[in-house]
């Protein structure tokens, strides 16, 4: 079976249901853009909203609520922030391990689409995607820019190709 018998196969998944996390110690609903706009284009490609939350920069807690969120029947949990190199960033830490797969593909990808808008910034990028328990699991930058560049080069185009996958 080719990628082409796959997507056509994984079309009959319908609409992804899904949960948003940002990922900050600061930022309140009002003012959580990239979490928006990830509702945003996921509503817009015909996704179904589940849940959103802020999430403090803790790995622990992180941790706990992508366990139980993999406990709910949702198919894709997208989180914003806490992906980038200071001590605070804990993100990557924290799901990397809860991880039954990891693939190293959207995190290179991700950079060389990166690397052609923001030159050699990009090395600082960690976004990751996997799958554990059947969902599949995305952590991208807080940048709103960087936001809109993993949804709409990466994930929209493959996500239930993805989530057909994850749930095999």
């Amino acid at each position: 079976m080719g990628v082409h018998d796959h997507r056509a196969e994984s079309q009959k998944v319908g609409p992804i249901r899904y949960a948003r996390l940002s990922i900050t110690d600061s930022r309140k609903p009002e003012d959580d853009h990239s979490g928006r706009l990830i509702e945003s284009l996921l509503n817009e490609a015909g996704h179904s909203h589940v849940a959103s939350m802020i999430v403090k920069n803790d790995p622990k807690g992180l941790k706990d609520v992508v366990k139980k969120l993999c406990e709910e029947d949702i198919d894709l949990i997208v989180m914003t922030g806490g992906t980038g190199l200071s001590k605070k960033d804990q993100t990557i830490e924290a799901v990397r391990p809860l991880l039954d797969k990891e693939l190293p593909g959207f995190g290179e990808l991700f950079r060389n689409l990166s690397f052609q808008e923001v030159g050699s910034a990009a090395l600082m990028s960690r976004a990751l995607c996997g799958a554990a328990k059947g969902k599949v699991i995305v952590c991208l930058p807080g940048s709103e820019h960087g936001v809109r560049l993993a949804l709409t080069k990466l994930l929209i185009p493959e996500a239930q190709h993805l989530v057909w996958q994850a749930a095999r």
